[in-house]
């Protein structure tokens, strides 16, 4: 089973940034494909962020893509999400999960594709 480990999350100001960190353990880093799911209260769970096993490959969804960037360091078994320009609809719990599996790289933000999560980090944007 993989271990993950978020941290960075903040209260932060509108336009301010932020780098979450996710430390992986307990298997082959770079066999998973990962991603950032965020969850806030009373609102659906959302895959807002994806990439494939060696990095070459990134999605987003439509409400972080320009503002976000994911990205994997496989040599240290790290994922990171750079969070720039931040808003208060960004104010969310925010997970880090990998997949076991291949499939599809169009599917990576389909939140079924993900098998372990991480205990979450909070992140607070205020006006």
């Amino acid at each position: 089973q993989v271990q993950l480990v978020e941290s960075g999350g903040d209260s932060v100001q509108a336009g301010g940034s932020l780098r979450l960190s996710c430390a992986a353990s307990g298997y082959s880093f770079s066999s998973l494909r990962m991603g950032w799911i965020c969850q806030a209260p009373g609102k659906e769970r959302e895959v807002i962020a994806a990439i494939s096993n060696g990095g070459s490959v990134t999605d987003y969804s439509g409400s972080v893509k320009g503002r976000f960037t994911i990205s994997r360091d496989n040599a240290e078994n790290s994922l990171y999400l750079q969070m720039d320009d931040l808003k208060p609809e960004d104010t969310a719990m925010y997970y880090c999960a990998a997949s076991l599996w291949g499939g599809r790289l169009s599917q990576m933000l389909q939140l079924s594709y993900y098998n372990t999560w991480g205990q979450g980090t909070q992140v607070t944007v205020s006006s």
